[in-house]
């Protein structure tokens, strides 16, 4: 292990080299960053209004004036791909950004509480967990109604029991340790101990868990809006993009070639991105 480990390397760093060192990883980065950067600059990197229209161009195949062709409606498709990346970006990062706001408290208070909460909280966990995620989802967004905040915050919700279970493991775990009962023995208060010396412990895995569900909340979005239950018309989202090219899937190909590339690209990049970090993270990876 010690020709491995770098003197004086600290975890942080040491985390940081292995994830440098993973190729894969490394080229999932890049993609996610690409996507970041284009759903930042849309406005500028956009070459036609997403919502234009042009009668005159209906299901124009890609050319050099639209380089990913036209839709039914005459707009172009490249514009409303690189538009759409901000509605299943956004979509993405923040449900799962909510679901840790929900689930991380939630399952440090069962872990910590033990006793009949950690009972009650545990079995609407699990209750959740045997719904599958995205029908959980479709079933909150139709309550909710159709549009793309009610859409995140269904996603967000349904993603929320994955984070409590991990707060309230990782909470049971670090309960155990010695650490821990020494500061509850010197009189710390439930919810500094908590703060202090619990949640630090849960950060490693909850980055991991948090990427790899951010993959799962775009294909949500995706779903949700394909479904007609996010991103409204006529602004672009992937997932609406493709449930108006089913229609024109052998008169129009493209039209549900490029948003389902671009789903495919992202997810693919944060799930290599994801993996990358767990395995960054782990401290077995030393040993290999």
């Amino acid at each position: 292990m010690s020709a491995v480990i770098q003197a004086g390397e600290s975890p942080t760093q040491r985390a940081i080299r292995r994830f440098l060192r993973h190729r894969l990883a490394m080229a999932g980065l890049v993609v996610v960053v690409l996507f970041v950067l284009v759903a930042a600059f849309a406005p500028l990197l956009a070459p036609y209004d997403p919502n234009q229209t042009s009668w005159t161009a209906i299901r124009r195949a890609p050319s050099a004036a639209h380089w990913f062709g036209t839709d039914e409606n005459g707009r172009d498709v490249l514009s409303r791909v690189i538009w759409g990346a901000r509605a299943s970006l956004m979509a993405g990062v923040l449900a799962v950004l909510g679901a840790v706001i929900i689930g991380v408290p939630i399952g440090l208070l069962a872990g910590m509480a033990g006793g009949w909460v950690d009972a009650v909280i545990s079995r609407i966990a699990d209750a959740m967990l045997s719904v599958p995620f995205l029908i959980l989802a479709i079933a909150l967004a139709a309550f909710l109604g159709p549009a793309l905040e009610n859409a995140m915050l269904a996603i967000a919700i349904s993603a929320s029991p994955v984070f409590v279970r991990l707060a309230r493991g990782m909470a049971l775990e670090a309960m155990s340790t010695d650490w821990v009962e020494a500061a509850r023995a010197l009189g710390n208060p439930p919810w500094r101990t908590a703060i202090v010396h619990v949640a630090p412990n849960i950060v490693p895995p909850l980055m991991v868990q948090a990427t790899l569900s951010i993959a799962e909340a775009i294909i949500a979005e995706a779903s949700l809006s394909f479904l007609g239950l996010g991103m409204q018309p006529p602004d672009p989202s992937w997932g609406s993009m493709l449930n108006s090219a089913q229609r024109f899937l052998t008169q129009a190909p493209w039209l549900a070639i490029f948003p389902g590339l671009a789903i495919f690209l992202v997810v693919l990049a944060f799930n290599l991105a994801g993996d990358g970090l767990r395995d960054a993270l782990d401290p077995r990876s030393d040993r290999k």
